[in-house]
């Protein structure tokens, strides 16, 4: 029988609201009426009707909110019991993982080791054992997963061939039989502070990962920015001195090899302070040594002169600042807001906020999973 155009119509608009929902999780109708611009008549019959079949759940209201005089609305999401996904975060040294359900709810969550040489056919099965091992723990069935998400490390062309990309993305799919969507860890961390961390409530922001390294992640109009070559974002490999040292990238005095973890501790090092690693020097920067003071906050500057540029041109509304270093809080934040507002159109009206990202470290496995649902998960 051929649909008539209003079934259609109502395919497509219950598609339409099913899709805001995989990406915001819980929403009231109101939300979900300004997100996909439904008249509210026809939201609300969708809305019963995907009720009524237990495609959806009502919730309560998010008490946490302001909220004026009346009841709280209540929220609608997808049944949980729909199914599971898995995002995994694929580092140079170390996996994480977390299953969350369709209610955006984190049922199990892992973390491995990965050993130097990070390849295909050794990060494919360290998920399937990291899976089953933190599905196992938690009383949760693997068999009710439907999609992958991964962030991976590194740039296309320079860590990783493209045919080594598609190689992972083809084991994942045959160790666990469903669709995957592979990505950077580090623009995947950028959609999940958007999603549901610091910047859940603004449209276009900047993420910037200041770890070991320097990674980061443009988020437009409330979606992930890859660029054509899919390193959109990576501010780490920008050169703030042409005449410095080579970098892996293939440019000269990177960002990252000045102002990244790793240098900053060679740095402490030549001036007579050893320390083991980012943790120790964030430590060593709160108990107010004056080399680690002093060799962070050059690097804050630094850093903020480039997102200065970057402010300039994308106008966004907040800069989010996440990685080990970003635990000293208003110590490097305000120096790099200051750099900003003194160096990108100071005598403009508009503002960008910088602030400390919130999610932690499974930030960039929760945007794995956000990532495979924006995206249409490839099979194998």
């Amino acid at each position: 029988m051929t649909a008539t155009p209003a079934r259609r119509n109502r395919s497509a608009h219950d598609d339409l609201v099913l899709a805001e929902l995989r990406r915001a999780g819980a929403l009231s109708r109101a939300e979900l009426g300004r997100r996909t611009g439904l008249p509210k008549t026809t939201l609300f019959s969708i809305v019963a009707g995907l009720l009524e079949n237990g495609v959806l759940v009502e919730q309560g209201a998010d008490d946490t909110a302001g909220r004026g005089r009346g009841r709280p609305a209540t929220r609608v999401v997808l049944n949980p019991s729909a199914g599971l996904y898995a995002g995994f975060d694929i580092g140079r040294s170390r996996m994480r993982l977390v299953i969350v359900n369709t209610s955006h709810e984190v049922v199990a969550s892992g973390m491995i080791d990965l050993p130097s040489a990070v390849r295909a056919d050794v990060v494919a099965p360290a998920a399937a054992d990291l899976l089953r091992r933190a599905a196992g723990e938690a009383a949760v069935d693997p068999s009710t997963l439907t999609a992958i998400g991964a962030g991976v490390f590194g740039i296309v062309g320079v860590e990783w061939k493209s045919k080594e990309i598609e190689a992972l993305r083809t084991r994942i799919c045959e160790e666990f039989g469903v669709p995957v969507v592979l990505g950077n860890n580090s623009r995947a961390e950028a959609l999940a502070e958007a999603t549901w961390g610091a910047g859940s409530s603004v449209q276009d922001l900047v993420y910037v990962r200041w770890s070991t390294g320097i990674g980061g992640g443009l988020v437009v109009g409330g979606r992930a920015v890859t660029g054509a070559h899919g390193s959109a974002g990576e501010i780490g490999h920008v050169s703030v001195d042409p005449n410095g040292k080579p970098c892996h990238c293939g440019g000269r005095g990177c960002l990252e090899g000045v102002a990244g973890g790793g240098a900053l501790l060679e740095q402490c090092a030549r001036q007579g302070l050893d320390l083991a690693d980012l943790d120790a020097l964030v430590a060593a920067v709160r108990n107010l040594s004056p080399t680690a003071t002093r060799v962070v906050a050059a690097a804050a500057e630094r850093l903020g002169r480039v997102l200065a540029g970057t402010a300039a041109q994308l106008d966004p509304s907040r800069i989010v600042v996440g990685g080990e270093l970003a635990q000293l809080g208003s110590l490097v934040l305000d120096p790099i807001q200051q750099v900003i507002g003194r160096l990108a159109l100071p005598r403009a009206a508009g503002r960008v906020d910088v602030v400390q990202a919130a999610l932690g470290v499974n930030a960039a496995a929760l945007g794995a999973v956000t990532l495979l649902l924006q995206e249409e998960p490839q099979g194998a």
